[in-house]
């Protein structure tokens, strides 16, 4: 297993839209095994494949408190979601240290693919649906900010451009 290297907002990376899968093969099998040591070590709950630059339908989830219990997410798609939403503080391991209320369904219904390719059907709520739609977006290359008004998304781009610049340093 080895870390990958995270893209960061505004990288134009995070606007491409991810290809589908087309095999459960070893490839896919260690770029999932990579996703989740990257996340676990970022202390992150989620990950999207395009958060590091490899632009295929793959999610990686653990929202559990001792980090032991991974959803692995191939092409998902949602089926089903609730008919009500609610304002949720969301992060962003590509957007670190700022969080804001991003409205998202309550519930959501996925099938996808797990970890050994095979098909299964996810109901999710609370942290979970929260999750999974967040790392949705990242597949069609919307990152949350983009939920956020021209001003603060503004603010936030400016504020990681110049973190990025003194990372640089």
């Amino acid at each position: 297993m080895a870390l990958l290297p995270l893209l960061f907002f505004p990288d134009p990376r995070l606007q491409t839209v991810a290809k589908p899968v087309p095999a459960m093969d070893e490839r896919i099998r260690r770029l999932v095994a990579d996703m989740l040591e990257t996340m676990y070590e970022a202390k992150g709950i989620g990950l999207a494949a395009t958060q590091v630059d490899v632009h295929e339908r793959v999610i990686v989830i653990d929202v559990s408190e001792q980090r032991d219990q991974a959803v692995v997410l191939i092409n998902p798609q949602v089926v089903w979601n609730s008919s009500t939403t609610h304002l949720n503080e969301e992060g962003c391991l590509s957007v670190p240290g700022i969080y804001d209320g991003v409205e998202r369904f309550d519930a959501v219904t996925v099938s996808a693919l797990d970890g050994t390719g095979q098909s299964r059907v996810v109901q999710a709520e609370g942290l979970l649906a929260v999750c999974i739609q967040h790392e949705m977006d990242h597949l069609l290359g919307k990152v949350f900010v983009e939920y956020l008004s021209p001003l603060k998304r503004n603010r936030i781009k400016k504020k990681m451009l110049k973190a990025q610049r003194e990372d640089a340093r």
